[in-house]
């Protein structure tokens, strides 16, 4: 091939003008051509210009779980339960709303603090705790709120990972605490980058000047509490974590006492103004003496029905059974039970101690139960109450059942003598078919774990709350965030406050309302008698909710249709599932449930 000769560029100066318009189309087409072509082959075709990439873009990396080391904590969260179906995932049973642990697990995963066991049936947003140790204290169910709930699980750490040995790996940890470990080939089971994630450090095994530096379990480690309260919506918050939980940890087994309050007002519902509104004892005999007025309830009677729960008793007429658990022992012991006032303080919905709406029909005294000692002086506003429950263990809807029977002996529908009818198994073998109450107000409040060697009520768990120091001398904790700008006070204050001008909003309205009178004057006696003469012949009957239920002509429990026995409803699911026909395979199955993370009927 002979040498390519470069042209000699013509002399424009002799050209035309025709020519060299000629020549400037000429040149303009083979531009747009050459450009055409070039977009069709090296650039994707574009409507705008790519967007520039910030200077200080993440840049995502591969994270590879091995080089990091773990540790086996517990964490301490509340959440506010009207938004979840309960605590308890489950896989095979989608729920319209999500549970507790769906958003405690994203939260984990998005900060790459739990390494978790591949597991194929189960989808990428999933909960997946096989290989994390992971046990939880109490089951919650749809709507109710925990303030004291407690999970063991095993968590990334800052603790480095010596250069020496091989890194300390999940199963080696795990054997070291003496109990099985699944977590196996980390390089898979890392989950995937997601953006916004929290950054991870460097291992400290790559690092040779970090080898023998002393490292605190606290100060120096991962603020657990703080990077899952940043992920985590803000009805979840996380509120300590136990930096050595005893051995053998669980939080399920190693809990011996869960502590729970069910909130309700005083008055119950918005009671009926005048003569119309009172009681009659003739109608309802479990009335205390005087002439009560609807919507208050009597705490005397609920507080003497309440202190019968105490003890060791058969509470299978206070739950829902559970045919699944085949469980036949519904023994279960109360430590404490009671009807505690909280002093109520001044504000909206204070037509209440106005005459006509008063819980006597001639009561000159401020509303609430004025009786009490600890209540005196309260304002006319409602009061709130709580029916506080102390025991080792749960049955299945047990506490909403328990509080369901104490409001009908509060609104005089029955004595306070139901609890030892209901208790008295021999008497009553089968459940009555009556209504629990309503879930909202329910609140797991506390879960205790006391040494084995010590009396109940001393925690073997130290926790580390948010905003503790670590120690003495060893200074604050490492992102305390309980007070100031965006810690744990300001962030639940903000989550309060609107709601609680809600409540403000709504008590005024009611307030506003009820002060205006007719044209002919207030005429508000005479309305009520001709609503009560509407609903002569049905009852009002409060279970916990935000009004009372017209039941109709109210049946006394004892008097209600009985359930099926317990072993009854047990035999016929033994027998749909097979079960019958060996006691062995019996027990197996009973043992598969109980072991795929159910309670077996403990909450």
């Amino acid at each position: 091939m002979g040498e390519q000769v470069d042209e000699e560029p013509p002399d424009l100066s002799t050209w035309s003008a025709d020519q060299l318009i000629a020549r400037v189309t000429l040149l303009e087409q083979q531009l747009k051509e050459q450009t055409a072509k070039y977009n069709s082959t090296a650039l994707p075709p574009q409507i705008f210009s790519p967007a520039r990439k910030p200077k200080n873009a993440r840049v995502n990396r591969e994270f590879d779980p091995s080089k990091y080391s773990t540790r086996f904590i517990a964490l301490k969260f509340a959440y506010l339960g009207q938004r979840y179906n309960g605590l308890e995932f489950h896989p095979n049973n989608k729920t319209p709303l999500p549970t507790v642990e769906e958003a405690l697990w994203k939260a984990l995963n998005k900060a790459r603090l739990v390494f978790p066991t591949p597991n194929p049936s189960l989808g990428q947003d999933e909960p997946n705790w096989e290989g994390c140790e992971y046990s939880k204290c109490g089951r919650t169910d749809k709507g109710v709120s925990a303030f004291g709930q407690v999970v063991g699980i095993r968590v990334r750490s800052n603790r480095p990972v010596s250069r020496v040995q091989e890194p300390a790996s999940l199963g080696n940890a795990a054997a070291e605490r003496g109990v099985p470990s699944h977590m196996k080939d980390l390089e898979t089971a890392a989950p995937s980058l997601v953006k916004d994630a929290i950054p991870i450090p460097s291992s400290t095994s790559e690092s040779e000047s970090d080898e023998g530096l002393p490292f605190h379990p606290t100060n120096d480690e991962i603020p657990y509490c703080q990077v899952l309260n940043r992920l985590l919506p803000p009805d979840i918050r996380m509120l300590a974590w136990c930096p050595a939980p005893p051995l053998n940890f669980s939080a399920r087994f190693s809990c011996k006492e869960r502590r729970y309050k069910y909130f309700f007002t005083q008055p119950a519902f918005t009671p009926t103004i005048g003569s119309a509104g009172l009681l009659n004892a003739s109608i309802q005999p479990g009335l205390s003496a005087g002439r009560r007025r609807d919507g208050w309830l009597d705490v005397d009677a609920m507080r003497e029905a309440a202190h019968k729960f105490i003890g060791l008793h058969d509470y299978r007429n206070f739950c829902k059974i559970d045919a699944s658990k085949q469980i036949d022992n519904f023994e279960r012991r109360i430590f404490h039970a009671d009807i505690e006032g909280i002093g109520s303080q001044h504000g909206p919905v204070g037509y209440i101690g106005k005459p006509g709406f008063r819980q006597h029909e001639h009561s000159n005294e401020a509303p609430g139960f004025h009786q009490h000692d600890d209540l005196k002086g309260q304002s006319s506003t409602p009061t709130i109450y709580t029916f506080t429950l102390h025991g080792s263990a749960f049955l299945w809807h047990q506490v909403r059942h328990m509080v369901a029977v104490l409001f009908l002996v509060g609104q005089g529908l029955e004595p306070p003598s139901v609890i030892d009818d209901l208790l008295n198994i021999s008497k009553t073998p089968a459940k009555p078919q009556y209504e629990m109450a309503d879930d909202a107000p329910l609140v797991l409040w506390d879960c205790i774990f006391p040494r084995e060697d010590a009396d109940s009520g001393v925690d073997a768990m130290e926790w580390v709350y948010v905003g503790d120091t670590s120690g003495e001398g060893a200074g604050p904790a490492k992102g305390a965030g309980k007070f100031g700008p965006g810690g744990l006070v300001d962030d639940l204050w903000r989550f309060w406050r609107r709601r609680k001008m809600d409540e403000v909003l709504a008590g005024s309205l009611l307030d506003v309302v009820v002060g205006h009178a007719g044209r002919g004057g207030d005429d508000s006696e005479a309305e009520a008698e001709v609503a009560v003469g509407k609903c002569a012949g049905s009852q009002k009957v409060f279970q916990g909710g935000d009004g009372p239920r017209h039941v109709g002509t109210y049946v006394p429990v004892m008097r209600k249709p009985r359930m099926e026995s317990v072993g009854t409803v047990n035999a016929r699911y033994a027998e749909r599932k097979g079960f019958e026909r060996n006691e062995e395979t019996k027990e197996r199955g009973f043992r598969r449930v109980v072991g795929e993370g159910q309670d077996g009927g403990n909450h």
